[in-house]
């Protein structure tokens, strides 16, 4: 998936490591083999190579994700769609280079693409996919976080009840560090420059996941523009919203919400948060500062002359680290 993953856990002296980290890497693969777009045989290439209204038969784990992405795409209003594959090519974020492609932008900047629930149909028993109209899928919103709950699930299938694995900037956590505290998790300022990290998180029986703008981009005109697409604009998101973090139960959940909220921006995004009860949060840029939005019990801010003790995610000094 062009990135590295991590383990740390706390184990029995007789955990037999290699075989440990050989079902890890297994389990990462297995999602990459099926998932990705840089791979030309994997499952959801073939797929995208399919002429519309022929049946593709797919492998359980990428029917699962395809499942959870497009409910997340109605719940979400389409703004996390899974269908934008061509979009990512054509500004040149995809397998396709790192160029952007003008006229595949003009085309798509004047086609409006349907939403990826309404033409793709699913059978989950028969194991099998079809398009019904054509466009690329690109599950990079989501499959990653599936990996870490991949992961997450192989961890505990040895038996091992204390671990934090990650894939990028995707993680999950389960039961504590050996001293019995949670996993202390940072998230990072986003600056397109020097990596340092904002805040941190204590994640115990949790998943985290960030969007931003800030790792993955391009510059057209003097303007940088993230990697994340929205549907509705034929091309990158255009709002101030630099990063959003997600806590949830799955990663593959955080991951795909993220996104979405990043794609509706700050008025839409906080109302969506809000409405199913996200512990989110959303960092703005505005007049060269950031601007943090938290929501949710994780990242809400302690009132006025209340000491925050009594809140997970704590806001870091500005300093360089």
């Amino acid at each position: 998936m062009g990135t590295r993953w991590s383990a740390i856990l706390h184990a029995p002296p007789e955990l037999d490591i290699p075989a440990f980290e050989n079902a890890l890497a297994r389990a990462v693969e297995r999602v990459d083999r099926q998932m990705s777009t840089w791979k030309p045989d994997s499952d959801l290439m073939r797929l995208n190579a399919a002429a519309p209204g022929t049946w593709i038969s797919l492998p359980r784990e990428l029917l699962q994700v395809l499942t959870r992405g497009l409910e997340i795409g109605r719940l979400s209003g389409g703004a996390f769609d899974i269908g934008v594959g061509r979009l990512v090519n054509a500004w040149g974020f995809g397998a396709a280079g790192s160029i952007p492609d003008k006229e595949a932008i003009q085309a798509a900047l004047h086609e409006r693409l349907p939403p990826t629930h309404t033409v793709l149909e699913l059978d989950a028993p028969g194991a099998r996919a079809r398009k019904q109209a054509h466009f690329d899928l690109d599950l990079s919103g989501i499959a990653k976080g599936f990996a870490v709950d991949e992961m997450m699930r192989t961890v505990k299938a040895f038996g091992i009840s204390d671990a934090l694995v990650g894939l990028d900037g995707e993680l999950a956590a389960s039961g504590t560090t050996p001293d019995g505290t949670p996993w202390r998790i940072a998230v990072e300022k986003p600056d397109y420059e020097l990596r340092s990290p904002l805040g941190t998180i204590e994640l115990q029986d949790a998943a985290v996941a960030t969007s931003g703008d800030y790792r993955h981009w391009i510059e057209v005109g003097g303007t940088r523009l993230s990697h994340t697409m929205d549907r509705l604009r034929g091309g990158p998101i255009d709002n101030a919203i630099a990063s959003v973090s997600v806590v949830s139960s799955s990663c593959m959940e955080a991951d795909a919400w993220s996104t979405a909220l990043m794609v509706l921006g700050r008025a839409e995004g906080r109302a969506l948060a809000e409405k199913y009860g996200f512990d989110a949060l959303l960092i703005e840029r505005s007049d060269g500062a950031l601007r943090q939005i938290g929501l949710g019990r994780v990242f809400e801010t302690a009132p006025a002359g209340v000491p925050p003790s009594g809140h997970r995610f704590d806001t870091l000094s500005p300093r360089k680290v």
